[in-house]
């Protein structure tokens, strides 16, 4: 399942996650970590696991929990709270190797034999670039030992990463984001294309600026990411309408497969005064494949 739009909601907010209920987002990211202070933890533990187990029905929204970093002593009782709730997935912050992601799956391998939920039903996603070692260690996640079949979709931060580096600003004064910065977004977004996970977009401070969010969402789905992390309720529709692909894109990419399929043993072919090679009809399927899912979602 393709999802556009990843809505955190903190998990300590009554009235944040009831209204978030109605929100258009794909999947809600129900957050134990940086929106929940210490003193809260146990009661947002509490409500997130009541949200989850009255939410049984997640074919049009799944529901994910944020928890807290593996190497704080929160991040197992975050588990044990909110597994008895099945959620969809699990985020992983603060992200130091591939080697985070194996010991979060055995931890849940453990929980879901403990709950008697089907093996590897929990799936996660990692924000892959919030501490300075990781923009080091993208490499560890194709070796076949931290590889797992839970990861399904990978992230990139640049506000956790910037306080890593002692930086004071994250974008340049052109407004657009540092070196070290478009490097994360990089290596994620090939680390995500080499493992076959969804790479999904880095989240807009701003939740105001809603032309700002669809030109970077734009931005974002013309590199090869496929959604986007929504830090406001607003965010959600204008990400959705992003990364759906347009009728006139749809059209044209079944345009492109038809010349193709018309034509077999060709190699490169026109089309409105265009030289279309295979790259070309690999796009155009995959628009149609994208569309097909998110159609399917309903």
């Amino acid at each position: 399942m393709i999802i556009r739009s990843w809505l955190f909601v903190p998990g300590d907010s009554e009235r944040k996650l009831e209204k978030a209920r109605g929100n258009e987002a794909d999947a809600l990211i129900l957050d134990l970590e940086d929106s929940v202070a210490d003193d809260r933890q146990e009661i947002a533990r509490k409500m997130v696991c009541a949200y989850l187990e009255d939410r049984g029905d997640r074919s049009r929204q799944q529901l994910w929990v944020r928890i807290n970093p593996l190497d704080t002593d929160l991040s197992m009782p975050d588990l044990e709270a909110v597994m008895p709730g099945v959620p969809d997935g699990i985020c992983l912050p603060k992200v130091y190797t591939a080697a985070d992601t194996k010991t979060l799956c055995d931890r849940l391998s453990k929980l879901e034999a403990e709950h008697g939920l089907a093996p590897m039903s929990t799936k996660i996603i990692t924000v892959a670039t919030e501490t300075a070692a990781s923009l080091l260690t993208f490499h560890t996640y194709l070796e076949a030992e931290n590889r797992t079949p839970r990861l399904t979709a990978m992230t990139w931060g640049a506000e956790d990463l910037a306080a890593a580096l002692g930086a004071s600003n994250n974008r340049g004064p052109d407004g657009d984001y540092d070196d070290v910065y478009i490097l994360g977004k990089s290596l994620c977004l090939a680390a995500c294309r080499a493992l076959d996970v969804q790479p999904v977009g880095v989240l807009i401070t701003d939740f105001r600026d809603l032309d700002g969010l669809e030109a970077d969402c734009l931005r974002d789905r013309q590199a090869g990411f496929i959604g986007k992390i929504a830090i406001h309720p607003a965010q959600s529709e204008v990400i959705n309408r992003a990364f759906t692909p347009s009728d006139d894109e749809v059209a044209f990419a079944r345009r492109v497969v038809a010349v193709f399929e018309d034509n077999p043993g060709v190699g490169t072919i026109g089309l409105d005064g265009k030289m279309l090679d295979m790259p070309h009809l690999k796009q155009a399927r995959n628009v149609l494949a994208t569309y097909e899912q998110i159609q399917a979602m309903g």
